[in-house]
């Protein structure tokens, strides 16, 4: 038979374990409660959050959202190996088409207040050869896709398209000549944009404005000298 020293040193036991008792708050879901810690021990180092469904304690934390693909998985590859190749050509290319554009916008600026036609020639000529110096070694490695991508970033950063800007710069029949190079290539300098409407476009759009949001869109980058 249990003495009253030892009833008395088990009520004081209960009574110390029920006043650090976790409150529990009930939820909409009756099996499910929320539990708020209210007291810790003093070898309580790491919390966690932890629910009481069905009767049984569990920790748990929230986590993040995540994306589930639905679909077949060598399509999934096949998409991403795309996308990161246009990507990358992207990459490779943009510097030179902003370079790029600040000239031809620069040339078209002055032939704008240049009306004889050798005058054109002989101003079209002189900026032709700032074109090349800067451009050629670096372009002349490119991949035929690359010059693809390139040639849409030339139309973004212009406003024209790569067989008007020959045009203007060769003449015609200089233009029409590369042209039917780049057919016979699976492309063509009249290469659009319309990023509203041209999936291939948009994709560009957006690996750009991330380009932009990197390098180019922060405090202390100068635009003015770094095209």
């Amino acid at each position: 038979m249990m003495g009253r020293k030892h009833i008395f040193l088990l009520s004081v036991l209960v009574a110390a374990v029920l006043a650090v008792q976790p409150a529990v708050a009930q939820t909409a879901d009756t099996n499910v409660k929320q539990v708020v810690k209210t007291e810790y021990g003093p070898n309580d180092t790491v919390f966690v959050k932890a629910m009481v469904i069905n009767g049984e304690l569990l920790g748990g934390r929230e986590i993040s959202e995540v994306l589930v693909w639905g679909g077949n998985p060598k399509e999934a590859a096949k998409y991403w190996a795309n996308w990161t190749r246009l990507r990358n050509a992207v990459y490779v290319t943009y510097p030179y088409a902003r370079s790029a554009g600040v000239v031809m916008n620069d040339v078209n600026k002055h032939l704008e207040n240049i009306s004889g036609k050798s005058e054109r020639k002989k101003y079209i000529k002189s900026r032709e050869k700032e074109l090349r110096a800067g451009f050629t070694d670096k372009v002349t490695d490119l991949s035929i896709y690359q010059g693809k991508v390139l040639m849409k970033l030339i139309n973004r950063q212009t406003g024209n398209n790569c067989y008007e800007i020959v045009h203007e710069m060769k003449g015609g029949f200089t233009a029409g000549f590369y042209q039917t190079l780049m057919f016979f290539a699976g492309t063509s300098l009249k290469q659009g944009w319309n990023p509203q409407e041209d999936h291939f476009d948009k994709q560009i759009e957006e690996i750009v404005q991330e380009i932009d949001r990197m390098y180019y869109n922060y405090p202390g980058y100068n635009s003015t000298s770094k095209k």
